[in-house]
């Protein structure tokens, strides 16, 4: 099939895009050609609002000079060095910046390169500490309905999105899942819910059906983003993190989309006050200029692990090409430098309240059947018309045509706004979205 050519008269049918409706994307092509602060500019040179933060992983807004600076001066001094059995200082540099921002006592990094990435990497963690410490036999993790852990085939297995698993198999084996937590009892509440902790129950039932010592890991995403910012209930995670305890389970916070100030702190483990034992984070390390992603684990898990590997072994057979690369490192260091000097998560939590609000108010527009955010993070779930995700998607067509570019989980529409927005943007980002739901 010969595709759509764009305005410079490039083909479009050579690459073969992620997560994309090629056919349809060909026929009627969304092309983004330069960003600046919270705007992306298409190929004719006109303004669309980044209603999505990139993919989550732009809260700085576009183009800042600072970071663009610090990865030119760290290229022209180190493009790139192996990262096994050698190091760059300004990976050692971010690490110690990246554990002062952790909750205590999570303080050991090991650097990937995606969110995807980091996922896999943390599962591996959970497995070999067990069997570190003589418990092999636990090797099953349990997962959430719903949730999203990237594409590799541990992120894949544990997650629970059905489009996402049915395509590629049985995916690993011992994996459980726990039901998500969007409840009827819940609807249009923005915040967590007040019913439904005890959801958090289910991971008891799987420590009865198969024994705890079976059991090496939970992964939840303290909200879940890909499928449409589903909110814990209050008390939810605490709730996961006792049981965790009770039986020897590591809990692990997948934090790619809420860490770095998408709920007002660094992390969602702050605000939510639950500390899991091995979180993972991507996107906005980075401010998204660079692929980076990053494992943080608490001490006394390396510790286990170190020591059971004969002295100059290599104790984790794990790691990746790119893993702390020279100018993904520069880059981290630049961001983590602008969210301290410029405050940038109490910018977040100013702006949330209004935010949510706007997100709330879709409640009683027509075919509108939940409305659902915490911090920057917000959805409006509508009926579907046609096929689930049809109406979904054709709205985000339509909003980009409209000069607004946002995320469809199905039926759901994701606003995520960069930190760097104005109050009246938001506004303006809500108002298109309204009025294409009432058009769709």
């Amino acid at each position: 099939m010969r595709a759509a050519i764009h305005s410079s008269n490039e083909p479009l049918f050579h690459q073969w895009m992620p997560f994309t409706a090629n056919r349809q994307f060909q026929e009627q092509p969304r092309l983004i050609a330069r960003a600046e602060g919270v705007y992306y500019y298409n190929t004719r040179g006109e303004k669309l609002l980044d209603g999505s933060s990139g993919l989550y992983c732009i809260p700085l807004g576009h183009g800042r000079r600072e970071i663009r600076e610090a990865v030119v001066k760290q290229m022209e001094e180190l493009d790139y060095a192996p990262p096994f059995q050698y190091g760059v200082p300004a990976a050692f540099r971010l690490s110690t910046e990246v554990a002062q921002m952790l909750p205590a006592p999570l303080n050991r990094v090991f650097f990937a390169c995606s969110g995807s990435e980091a996922v896999d990497t943390a599962l591996k963690m959970a497995i070999q500490y067990h069997r570190a410490r003589g418990e092999g036999q636990r090797m099953r993790i349990i997962g959430r309905e719903r949730g999203y852990h990237g594409v590799n085939f541990g992120g894949w297995s544990v997650g629970g999105m059905v489009a996402n698993r049915k395509a590629f198999g049985v995916g690993l084996p011992a994996v459980s899942h726990l039901r998500h937590t969007v409840i009827k009892e819940n609807l249009f509440q923005m915040g967590e819910g007040e019913s439904g902790a005890d959801l958090a129950d289910d991971l008891e039932r799987f420590v009865n059906l198969h024994g705890a010592d079976t059991i090496a890991a939970c992964i939840v995403e303290p909200i879940a983003g890909s499928t449409g910012i589903l909110v814990p209930p209050k008390g939810y995670l605490k709730r996961l993190r006792e049981i965790c305890t009770k039986h020897g389970i590591l809990l692990i916070f997948d934090e790619v989309i809420t860490g770095f100030g998408r709920t007002g702190e660094a992390f969602a483990a702050q605000t939510f006050d639950v500390t899991p034992d091995i979180l993972t984070m991507a996107k906005a390390i980075t401010n998204g200029s660079i692929p980076m992603a990053a494992v943080a684990v608490k001490e006394e898990i390396q510790q286990v692990i170190f020591e059971a590997a004969p002295a100059g072994a290599i104790e984790f057979a794990h790691g990746y090409t790119y893993s702390a690369h020279p100018a993904a490192c520069a880059a981290g260091l630049a961001t983590l430098k602008i969210y301290r000097e410029e405050n940038t998560f109490s910018r977040a939590r100013a702006l949330a309240p209004a935010f949510l609000e706007q997100i709330g108010s879709f409640k009683g527009l027509p075919d509108v059947i939940d409305t659902r955010g915490f911090g920057l993070l917000g959805a409006v779930e509508i009926a579907p018309k046609g096929k689930p995700g049809e109406r979904g998607f054709g709205i985000l067509c339509k909003a980009f045509e409209t000069g607004l570019v946002l995320r469809a989980a199905g039926d759901s529409l994701v606003l995520a706004p960069p930190f760097a927005a104005t109050p009246d943007q938001i506004n303006e980002m809500t108002d298109i979205l309204r009025r294409l739901i009432k058009e769709s």
